[in-house]
């Protein structure tokens, strides 16, 4: 299986210098950080948050973060430190990984999978989508599954603009939407 940081270091990386006219290797945007994320709410049970954690590291290959409310609010019957969401963080290779599972196994397995649209990114480089069940996952067992849980993927580049970090992700074969 080929390694995404060996390809991003072969190929891309002399690819976007030569495209973009960088004169210095350290200007050509790179991946910093995949941070997942999903909200759960309060009106779950305590379970909820059990299972999400449990799906969360097998999908990830690390333990997720419970995140916790910061502030009271009554019409939604939250109180701050009560839990809403659960949160990962990758970064080095588990990253590069995740990445290369992402795009070549679990994208294409998405129900009329078309690409993902080019309108998530956030003017500084950074592209956020999300996938509506965590079922896509090979990982995931489906018997264990009790409630339909969402994802939210989030891919930090060093990227200045929109259009570097859209060239980045293209070229490690992101499957955007024509």
């Amino acid at each position: 299986m080929p390694n995404v940081r060996d390809t991003y270091r072969q190929i891309v990386s002399p690819a976007l210098k030569k495209k973009r006219g960088y004169k210095n290797d350290l200007e050509v945007p790179r991946l910093r950080k995949i941070v997942l994320s999903s909200g759960i709410g309060t009106k779950m049970e305590k379970d909820a948050f059990t299972e999400a954690k449990e799906h969360f590291s097998v999908i990830t290959g690390q333990q997720c973060v419970v995140k916790n409310s910061k502030k009271n609010i009554a019409n939604f019957k939250l109180r701050s430190g009560m839990p809403v969401g659960v949160m990962v963080t990758l970064r080095g290779q588990r990253m590069y990984d995740f990445l290369d599972r992402l795009t070549h196994n679990v994208l294409p397995r998405v129900r009329d999978f078309r690409g993902i649209p080019k309108t998530g990114f956030d003017g500084s480089g950074n592209y956020n989508f999300g996938l509506n069940d965590i079922t896509v996952f090979p990982e995931v067992d489906l018997d264990k599954v009790k409630r339909q849980l969402g994802l939210n993927i989030t891919i930090v580049t060093s990227a200045k603009t929109n259009d570097e970090a859209f060239d980045l992700l293209q070229m490690l074969d992101m499957p955007f939407a024509l």
